[in-house]
């Protein structure tokens, strides 16, 4: 009896309760019914913001990212580093330098079962992702990312590309100032016509580290398919016995660097160039253009050139006055499957695109779709309405061929450019890639 009168009593209390809540509003009840019911959800929205932020900071464990910039280690990883843990007090990051082969590093690494927790995707098929590396398509800016099909299968994300890069002309405007060269190059005949006034001026037109071999990727990578119009041009290779002929993508191409060539446009010998010493040649005015990605410019600048004395335009390959230029990923990120701290892992992964700022360092576009660069040349190179065309991710077929058939295009731009009569090159190519094509059964 006694616990029925209690209960009785805290029910007559309640009640009384409630009623004089509801009288508390006077005439405005229902702006006050309205405000609280708005405080409330505001209460639990907070609450709910809190407890995702305290998940956040609340992240620990080790990370190691091996990573191909030791340039970086000391010195910007340090910055960043600092910064990061502002965010995520108890992650530690310990950054690797690769060695000068990292593709064959990481691979040992991947064969013995000792991947890093962050790294670079090496050169192996898309189809091997999965064996290795992290799903990423839970990452929050997987929507805006740039190049998901290159490292993907299956449908599945596996590799975030850390930058982007346009094909163009990277050249010393006082080079060009001193040279008489008032306006940009609009046509091949305007830049033959400056490289001519260089030359006549003492300055080497156009540095192309012919002997490096590497550096002349842009001819053979990005300049076939922009002449073609076809990003998809390179994988074409696959419908034909002859994939190289004079008057397609890469003979036109390849034709143009040897009028450089001829015409004495490049490197005075240009079987014995220097990587690094170019970049100080550049900066100094002693040679004038480069034809490579944007992410050069930093490196020019990094070495002595005035920021606002390098500039960056579209290669004019034809006469037509078009102003197209091609745009590839660099390097994609990806995080070990087996990682010990995968969320810290993706943490500092997401971390890296969205607030590190590292695509302004290396002098990159940004992975993320709508993003304005900060570089002074990319905007503008970006201003002048340039058409990006988008690379394509090689057919895995047309890889098999070229690496049976030993294909390497920026040699056979070094056998071409030397020749006497270039077709005979293109007949020796076309001949060993029939064969692999053949014997591969395609």
């Amino acid at each position: 009896m006694r616990k029925k009168a209690v209960l009785i009593t805290f029910m007559m209390l309640f009640v009384l309760s409630a009623i004089l809540s509801g009288c508390g509003g006077g005439n405005n009840s229902a702006g006050n019914t309205g405000n609280a019911g708005n405080t409330e959800a505001a209460n639990t929205a907070g609450q709910n913001s809190e407890s995702e932020g305290t998940k956040k900071t609340k992240l620990s464990g080790k990370v190691t990212f091996l990573t191909n910039r030791t340039d970086m280690i000391g010195k910007e990883y340090d910055e960043y580093l600092k910064r990061f843990n502002e965010k995520y007090p108890d992650i530690k990051i310990e950054f690797e330098g690769g060695q000068t082969d990292y593709n064959q590093q990481l691979k040992v690494r991947m064969a013995s079962g000792e991947l890093p927790d962050l790294m670079f995707v090496p050169d192996i098929p898309n189809s091997d992702l999965p064996k290795y590396f992290a799903e990423l398509d839970d990452m929050p800016f997987s929507s805006e990312l740039t190049f998901k099909d290159f490292k993907s299968y299956e449908g599945k994300l596996y590799g975030i590309t850390t930058g982007n890069a346009s094909s163009g002309i990277v050249y010393n405007k006082k080079a060009f100032a001193d040279a008489g060269i008032t306006e940009i190059p609009k046509t091949w005949d305007e830049f033959l016509a400056a490289c001519e006034k260089l030359k006549q001026n003492g300055v080497i037109p156009l540095s192309s580290n012919f002997k490096d071999k590497w550096p002349l990727g842009s001819w053979v990578y990005d300049l076939p398919r922009l002449i073609e119009n076809n990003p998809n041009f390179p994988n074409e290779k696959l419908n034909t016995d002859t994939p190289f002929t004079m008057d397609n993508g890469y003979g036109k191409s390849l034709s143009l660097l040897k009028e450089l060539a001829d015409k004495g446009y490049l490197e005075k010998d240009i079987n014995s160039t220097n990587w690094e010493q170019s970049k100080k040649d550049i900066a100094n005015g002693k040679m004038a253009m480069y034809y490579l990605g944007n992410w050069v410019i930093n490196q020019v600048i990094g070495v002595g050139a005035e920021a606002d004395n390098i500039g960056f335009f579209p290669l004019p390959y034809d006469n037509s006055g078009q102003t197209r230029a091609g745009l590839s990923p660099d390097f994609f990120y990806a995080v070990n499957k087996d990682s010990k701290n995968l969320e810290a892992t993706k943490a500092f992964l997401t971390w890296l695109i969205e607030d590190s700022g590292y695509e302004d360092f290396a002098g990159f576009m940004s992975p993320l779709e709508g993003r304005e660069s900060k570089l002074p040349q990319l905007a503008e190179f970006q201003a002048l309405a340039v058409e990006l065309q988008e690379g394509v991710a090689d057919d895995p077929e047309v890889i098999q061929i070229s690496n049976k058939a030993q294909i390497d295009l920026p040699a056979i731009a070094q056998e071409f450019v030397l020749a006497k009569d270039p077709q005979t090159v293109f007949d020796k190519w076309n001949k060993a890639w029939a064969k692999a094509k053949k014997d591969l059964g395609y």
